[in-house]
């Protein structure tokens, strides 16, 4: 789940505090990095979680309005569709997401308000209203469903942000990457896999955690070369008096471009126009675009970059 672009962007917001910090201390930078990473794939799960608190939520709405009936002897068939959904009731019993809970401590018992009101939005929505009304669903309908509702009311939901927030501060910047990740687990899901089906692993593999204490590394040891080379290909514009944030971003982008030789230069060009577009000013994606385009096309010419 931690690809590398998540990584790109917890290396520039940790390499940013490294040095408001003072830049004293490299290894403890460094664990701080993979904690904060570590801390993106608990929110996966957490997420995940929520869908089966809802679920559970629903059940227990479920049972209230049924002994309600029993009680005022009304004769009224209560549905337990949405309550029985064979999408939640597969992930609750997954394995890896019960480790989770068990390793973690991790709850949505303490936002039960919340909860409250995302079931009354979720029983409210056109989604609910289709899928209630279908004559008979099958497992595919129960998982598209949540996909749905996942995609279009959950991730747009801002009264979760201060949610997330009081649980770990890095947890909002990481909800975009996380909330597609989620996505692409649901539709993963089959019910042939039972409790056993997999996640999404916390990476893909071991290079790609090779990569972020790397780019990490480099970024820093080589922080006067790299922001030398970045002085030489200014134009029009004093070093001085670019954003500090640019400068951190192209520093790390000048890393990637000596450091793998795997991934192309417009790869990296990309990525880094990407991440100063969010994290500096409107004219920073074209800055970074402009002035690391011409770092490799000096690198080039003086044989000092390679690509495979």
């Amino acid at each position: 789940m931690i690809n590398r672009t998540l990584i790109r962007l917890k290396i520039v917001q940790l390499i940013y505090a490294f040095y408001q910090n003072g830049g004293k201390n490299i290894d403890t930078a460094e664990k701080e990095l993979l904690f904060s990473l570590s801390k993106a794939y608990d929110l996966y799960n957490y997420m995940l979680l929520l869908i089966v608190s809802v679920s559970r939520y629903a059940f227990q709405e479920v049972e209230h309005k049924e002994q309600m009936n029993r009680v005022a002897h009304i004769q009224e068939e209560v549905s337990h569709r949405f309550a029985d959904n064979l999408f939640a009731a597969q992930l609750e019993k997954n394995k890896q997401l019960q480790e989770f809970i068990d390793t973690k401590k991790k709850t949505w018992n303490n936002d039960l308000d919340y909860i409250k009101k995302l079931y009354a939005d979720i029983i409210q929505s056109e989604y609910y209203a289709e899928y209630m009304a279908m004559d008979k669903v099958t497992y595919a309908d129960d998982r598209e469903l949540w996909r749905k509702l996942y995609k279009n009311i959950i991730m747009k939901d801002e009264r979760i942000d201060d949610i997330l927030e009081e649980q770990s501060l890095y947890w909002n910047d990481d909800r975009d990457v996380v909330d597609t990740f989620v996505l692409k687990t649901i539709k993963r899901f089959d019910p042939a896999n039972g409790a056993n089906q997999e996640l999404v692993p916390e990476y893909k593999d071991i290079e790609d955690q090779d990569f972020a204490i790397r780019l990490f590394r480099r970024t820093i040891t080589n922080d006067e070369y790299y922001r030398t080379l970045i002085s030489q290909c200014v134009k029009n514009w004093e070093f001085n008096r670019l954003a500090y944030m640019d400068v951190i971003i192209m520093q790390i982008a000048v890393a990637e471009l000596l450091s793998f030789p795997q991934i192309p230069v417009s790869v990296t060009i990309n990525e880094y126009v990407e991440i100063a577009k969010w994290y500096s000013t409107p004219k920073s994606g074209g800055y970074v675009n402009g002035i690391i385009d011409a770092v490799a096309k000096k690198l080039k010419k003086e044989n000092k970059l390679t690509k495979s």
